[in-house]
């Protein structure tokens, strides 16, 4: 009697195993991006309206709106890395990046996330136009088209480019490759609104 009562309590839980599904098999490891500086932990500094930047989130090619790492193959022709995923958005990523390294160079408040800083009259926006590996060169490549509005001045705009060579188009090798270029772009971006 106790017997069937466990096995009737089981039968909906045994049923449901079969109807779930969370995809395929999780990857080993999941790419990420490392700011080479970050602000130090402590107290936030007030900001005047003026000298405050505010971040909208960044916008990305439909190639790089994934998780998955780009091979440019030929002019005409994309793949993507076996086994490189990233763990969020390469856009989002580099956003979060690009944030970290104005706030650690150039101390000034950075303001981003959903609803990027009303009050701050200094806006930064773009598109990411390239973040991967180029198997016609072999370098990992990350291009960023910056877009600066102020309220005293026309919008600016800027392309930052970095090239970093890379050894095989392997995760382990593109993947520190595609860093160390998001690192450099950024903090060209740094300068550039600094």
């Amino acid at each position: 009697m106790t017997r069937t009562i466990t096995l009737a309590a089981l039968a909906p839980v045994l049923l449901l195993g079969g109807c779930l599904s969370f995809g395929g098999e999780a990857p080993d490891s999941l790419l990420t991006l490392t700011p080479t500086a970050t602000a130090p932990a402590g107290a936030g500094d007030a900001a005047a309206q003026g000298t405050a930047l505010a971040m909208v989130e960044f916008e990305a090619t439909r190639a790089l709106d994934v998780t998955r790492v780009p091979v440019q193959v030929t002019d005409t022709q994309l793949a993507y890395l076996q086994d490189a995923v990233w763990v969020d958005r390469p856009a989002r990523l580099f956003g979060q990046l690009v944030a970290e390294t104005i706030r650690s160079r150039t101390g000034r408040v950075v303001i981003d996330g959903a609803d990027p800083g009303v009050n701050a009259t200094d806006r930064l926006h773009g598109s990411l136009r390239a973040f991967g590996y180029d198997a016609r060169t072999r370098e990992a490549v990350v291009t960023f088209d910056a877009v600066r509005n102020t309220n005293d001045a026309e919008p600016m705009t800027r392309r930052f480019e970095a090239r970093v060579p890379v050894t095989a188009p392997e995760t382990a090798f593109v993947g520190p490759a595609l860093n160390r270029a998001a690192n450099e772009v950024a903090g060209e971006i740094a300068d550039w609104v600094g």
